[in-house]
């Protein structure tokens, strides 16, 4: 273990899970070797924790709808589990209902120990190598997590992956933000830099429309308060919204702020897309950080990925890692006070 490193807690098989704290820029967060989890995130002078999260392993285990989690080897869903690949057919774990792959099935990345290979006070750097075959994946996947906090405010989340055989790849940090402490975030208010959406079958697929926000609930271009998706025309969003046809150089793509508390979060990212999901069914059995009761609402992820199913959509961005290429996905989460 590094220095300052320390036992959160142990697999069922005995290995143990590291938390690692790491501060710079107004910011401290502990993290967790076990799914690379953001265990919590703290904000100078501000007194809630950012995220939502568990106070043992054991709720983690059992009861984390993915808290500050890296799911994958490919984040979001791929619709019946299926794909192609240079004429070759794939079928992976269907662990949603049976019926869909989501967040590289139940045994993913999010679910396994990853090993610390640097870290300073600012930052820590974690590595895993996904094997072939695991829910279906081809390919060895080496992925790389670094989480740094530079100054200002910024948590930056930096993904690499590398493989032996084409596969998706795509990640994304799962953090669940509330900016205030409260209850839910329906008091906080959002606005993307996105003008269409990916309209979904029952199954949360997308259809393979690309539709404009105008004129409909998904309309986030100017600031809305989140409580607009309980009203009777609303949505409970958990939409990707589409910022680019390709990853690009990192930009801003989206603001929340809290009038209650003052505090605001920025992000920038490479990505192609933000998959908006506001909680509507979170309720953990058991108390979130310091007690407290987690439900309906209680964050909101803005994960920054490549677009759900896009394996299946010649449309939409590809997802696809080829040996010899390194996929590199960036994004800052950057806090403010006031």
């Amino acid at each position: 273990m590094g220095a300052g490193n320390e036992i959160f807690g142990h697999l069922p098989s005995g290995e143990a899970v590291e938390r690692i704290v790491i501060a710079g820029g107004g910011l401290t967060a502990h993290v967790l070797t076990w799914g690379t989890v953001i265990q919590d995130l703290w904000l100078d002078g501000h007194d809630a924790p950012l995220v939502l999260g568990f106070e043992d392993l054991s709720s983690y285990l059992g009861h984390s709808p993915y808290f500050g989690a890296t799911p994958g080897r490919c984040a979001n869903r791929i619709g019946g589990g299926r794909f192609s690949i240079d004429g070759t057919d794939y079928q992976l774990e269907c662990n949603e209902r049976g019926i869909t792959h989501l967040h590289g099935g139940s045994d993913g990345i999010s679910q396994q120990n990853w090993r610390v290979t640097a870290q300073g006070v600012d930052f820590v750097t974690m590595t895993l190598t996904d094997p072939a075959g695991r829910a279906g994946y081809p390919g060895n996947c080496a992925i790389t997590c670094t989480y740094r906090l530079p100054g200002d405010g910024v948590l930056s989340v930096i993904y690499e992956a590398v493989t032996d055989a084409p596969t998706p790849v795509n990640l994304c940090q799962h953090s669940y933000f509330n900016l205030d402490g409260s209850a839910d975030t329906l008091g906080h208010e959002i606005r993307l830099k996105a003008d269409h959406y990916l309209p979904v079958d029952e199954n949360l697929i997308p259809t393979g429309e690309v539709r404009p926000v105008a004129g409909t609930p998904f309309d986030l271009v100017d600031w809305t308060p989140l409580r607009r998706q309980t009203e009777p025309e609303g949505v409970a969003l958990d939409h990707n919204f589409c910022l680019s046809s390709e990853r690009q150089e990192k930009r801003l793509v989206g603001e929340v702020r809290s009038p209650l508390s003052g505090v605001s979060l920025e992000v920038l990212t490479t990505e192609p897309g933000v998959q908006l999901y506001t909680g509507a069914y979170v309720k953990p059995n058991v108390a979130g950080l310091g007690g407290r009761r987690y439900g309906p609402f209680a964050g909101l992820c803005l994960e920054t990925q490549v677009w759900p199913d896009a394996v299946n959509h010649d449309n939409f961005p590809s997802p696809i890692l080829r040996p010899g290429t390194t996929m590199r996905q960036e994004t800052d989460y950057i806090f403010r006070r006031g």
